[in-house]
């Protein structure tokens, strides 16, 4: 594919439920290697936005195309190679828990058509090693914390090396150190990997860990796009407001950073 040739693209897409409109004429465009946040409150088309992503939604008008290629019209099995190249962390997990971690890494792969039970042994290896459970794969999901589950389903969606990674509120239902290590996790494996991202979030937190864009949404449209810096300081008053406790915090463990520092240089001299 071409370097040119956005992963994901939006044009004026329309998603309605009944007489309810979530998304209004989206535009939106992620390219390979960008990692994007996509904020928002409750009830904005978040999460409706990565349902139309992997076809579990199909939009009432304008269109998506993935990995260069028009989506409208494709059938369920003409969407599946297209599905394919795609890997989604879901909010709770999602395993199996039937299944024990090592049964849960290979299922992608199993999937995939890999038969050789050598090469997916080294996969499941390798991927457990990648979110730091190197030596889990006889637990069961049961005898899991959270954090732990989370890391387990981020080894199973990157068991097939997905071209475009999606994340649906990584760090929700989990402590906030645990959520950040999660978020931490997230960004050292999209480096790893030159990854392509999206993170359905609301923790501003977890934003400023994994992504290096974010992308407001309201109304189910694009309000505000771009870095960090340029939300923070946006137009729209609802996106200030939104960004304003994560400001005040990072202001005051800045300063508390700083006094510390001068602390530490006053005692030095």
């Amino acid at each position: 594919m071409s370097e040119t040739v956005p992963v994901v693209r939006f044009e004026k897409v329309v998603k309605r439920f009944g007489e309810s409109t979530i998304v209004e004429e989206l535009d939106f465009r992620v390219d390979r290697g960008e990692n994007v946040a996509i904020l928002g409150t409750s009830g904005t088309g978040k999460s409706v936005l990565l349902k139309l992503l992997i076809g579990l939604l199909r939009p009432d008008d304008g269109e998506i195309w993935l990995f260069g290629e028009p989506t409208s019209g494709l059938s369920e099995e003409e969407f599946a190679p297209l599905r394919r190249r795609m890997g989604m962390v879901f909010q709770s997990g999602a395993l199996f828990d039937s299944m024990s971690v090592y049964e849960n890494v290979a299922f992608p792969a199993r999937e995939a058509g890999i038969q050789d039970e050598a090469e997916i042994e080294r996969i499941v290896a390798e991927r457990l090693e990648w979110v730091d459970l190197a030596g889990t794969q006889e637990k069961q999901p049961s005898e899991l914390s959270g954090g732990m589950r989370k890391r387990v389903a981020l080894a199973r969606t990157l068991s097939v090396d997905p071209e475009l990674v999606l994340y649906d509120e990584p760090t929700t239902g989990l402590d906030p150190l645990t959520g950040r290590r999660v978020s931490m996790l997230i960004h050292d494996l999209d480096k790893k990997l030159s990854s392509t991202s999206i993170t359905v979030t609301h923790d501003v937190v977890c934003a400023r860990t994994v992504a290096e864009r974010w992308c407001y949404l309201s109304g189910g449209q694009v309000l505000a796009d771009g870095r960090p810096a340029d939300l923070f300081d946006a137009a729209e008053v609802e996106v200030r407001e939104f960004l304003a406790d994560f400001r005040a915090v990072e202001a005051v463990d800045r300063s508390g950073e700083e006094g510390s520092a001068a602390r530490e240089g006053g005692r030095v001299g």
